[in-house]
C-alpha cells in the first residue's frame, strides 16, 4: 500500500513560504528556502535543471521517485501558480483539496471538495503502488491531526524568517516521530522521520 509524506524546505523557525506570499508572488520573499536545490553540482535524476549537492542528491532524488501523486492545499496551489496549469512533480499529477474550486478543468489535475480523507483516497488511487506527497500546512496538519501521515521529511534550511507561512498549523494533538535519518548538506540538514500511530 502506498505511503503517504511529506517533504519540503523549510526555516529553521518553521516557515515554508516567505513573508506574503501569493498569486503572483510566488512563495513570496524567502527564496533561499530553495537554494540548495541548484547548488550544487549533482544533478537531479528526477528533476530536470536541479543541480544539488553531492551528499542532497541521492535523498531528494529517492524521496522523488516514490512520488505518485501530489496532494495540496488552496494556498500552496495559488502560491505556486498551478491554477494555469501543471503539477509540481515531473511525472506525477496533482489533488486538489479546496473548498474553493477553481474554475474549469486542467490536465493532470483533480479537485476534492470533500475533506482531506476522500482527498487522501483519491490520491492513493491515483498514485497506484506509488506514494502520496502532501504538501502545504494546512494539507499536512488535516492529514496529520486524521492519523493518515506516514512520514515526513524536513529539509531545514539554515535561516530564521521570522514569518511566512508555518510548516505545522497548530494540533490538537500530540504526534510522535521516530528520527530515521539524519544529513547534514551544505545549505541544508535532511531529517527524514515516521510517524507513529
Amino acid at each position: 500500500m502506498s505511503k503517504v509524506l511529506c517533504a519540503l524546505s523549510v526555516s529553521v523557525d518553521g516557515y515554508i513560504t516567505g513573508r506574503d506570499p501569493g498569486t503572483g508572488r510566488g512563495l513570496g520573499d524567502a527564496p533561499m528556502l530553495f537554494d540548495w536545490y541548484f547548488s550544487g553540482d549533482t544533478p537531479s535524476q528526477v528533476f530536470e535543471g536541479f543541480k544539488l549537492s553531492e551528499a542532497s542528491a541521492p535523498l531528494f532524488d529517492a524521496a522523488a521517485a516514490r512520488v505518485g501523486v501530489s496532494l495540496v492545499g488552496r494556498n500552496t496551489y495559488d502560491d505556486s501558480g498551478w491554477i494555469n496549469g501543471g503539477t509540481p512533480h515531473p511525472e506525477a499529477p496533482l489533488v486538489l483539496l479546496t473548498h474553493r474550486p477553481p474554475a474549469g478543468e486542467r490536465d493532470r489535475q483533480t479537485v476534492i471538495t470533500t475533506g482531506i480523507e476522500d482527498a487522501v483516497a483519491a490520491a492513493r488511487e491515483l498514485a497506484g503502488d506509488k506514494d502520496v506527497a502532501l504538501m502545504g500546512g494546512g494539507v499536512l496538519t488535516a492529514a496529520l491531526a486524521a492519523g493518515l501521515v506516514d512520514e515526513l521529511i524536513l529539509h531545514q534550511v539554515p535561516i530564521l524568517l521570522g514569518g511566512g507561512r508555518p510548516f505545522f498549523q497548530e494540533l490538537h494533538q500530540h504526534v510522535e516521530l521516530r528520527l530515521i535519518e539524519a544529513v547534514p548538506a551544505p545549505g541544508v540538514t535532511h531529517l527524514h522521520y515516521e510517524v507513529i500511530r
